[in-house]
């Protein structure tokens, strides 16, 4: 059961529902802490904490001396180098979190899910189609094939708005994930099914999730509005510590 909201939290939501009807403009400075303090009947240290998680997800930015201003939407990072739940980065985005369920039944595994998954050719695979939104915009759509063996008896589980709460529910617990991003583009059914144009651009993410024994749980595929989120790489040092670097020029010491 999740927790109940705290005090902090209903101020950054009540403050954030303010900064997005266009009552500040970018640039803005925001009322001081004692002001808002006072709006909001809360303390100063509450509303320290809640205007922190705004400039922390980018909505707002403290310049010293000077104080808070408004810099509108923010576009969330995502790193592609982290396993991480939607609904938890949504929500930690300051928005909410809902899905749209469009597909949830059992089929046969086509011959390239049974070899990615490490299943016999036919096994049946629980299949979930979903339409993800953050702050009722469509931000994902995606494809996810779980081998049906994995979850015996909880198939029929609620999956709620986190496939990966979902899958522990069923005992099943994601350590890792292998991931391969590439642009495509949208055809009439995406287009529709995310609320863009046809033959905009997507970001799309082909991903395998396993679990700490290195068991495939689940094969993903995935189509991301983009502006919503901004997919990142945190690229890692190369092993053994080594380093590129230019070569040294003959002309200097």
């Amino acid at each position: 059961m999740s927790s109940r909201p705290t005090r902090a939290e209903h101020v950054r939501e009540a403050f954030l529902r303010e900064l997005r009807s266009g009552k500040y403009a970018v640039g803005d400075k925001i009322p001081n802490e004692t002001e808002l303090a006072a709006r909001f009947d809360v303390s100063r240290a509450t509303i320290r904490e809640a205007v922190l998680g705004l400039i922390e997800v980018g909505y707002l930015s403290r310049k010293h001396g000077l104080g808070t201003f408004v810099t509108g939407s923010p576009r969330h990072r995502h790193a592609l180098d982290l396993t991480v739940s939607y609904t938890a980065m949504i929500r930690n985005a300051g928005m909410e979190p809902k899905e749209i369920v469009l597909t949830r039944g059992e089929r046969p595994a086509a011959p390239e899910e049974a070899e990615r998954l490490g299943i016999g050719a036919d096994a049946p695979l629980v299949y979930i189609e979903r339409v993800r939104t953050a702050d009722g915009t469509p931000a994902v759509y995606s494809e996810d094939r779980i081998p049906a063996r994995l979850l015996g008896t909880a198939a029929d589980l609620p999956i709620g708005t986190s496939l990966y709460e979902f899958l522990a529910g069923a005992g099943i617990t994601i350590h890792h994930a292998l991931a391969a991003l590439r642009p495509v583009i949208a055809d009439k059914r995406l287009s529709r099914l995310l609320g863009v144009a046809s033959g905009s651009a997507l970001q799309y993410i082909d991903q395998i999730d396993f679990t700490s024994v290195g068991v495939p749980a689940v094969l993903s595929s995935e189509w991301h509005v983009p502006g919503i989120f901004e997919l990142c790489i945190n690229r890692r040092p190369l092993a053994g510590g080594a380093e590129f670097a230019p070569p040294r020029r003959p002309d200097l010491p």
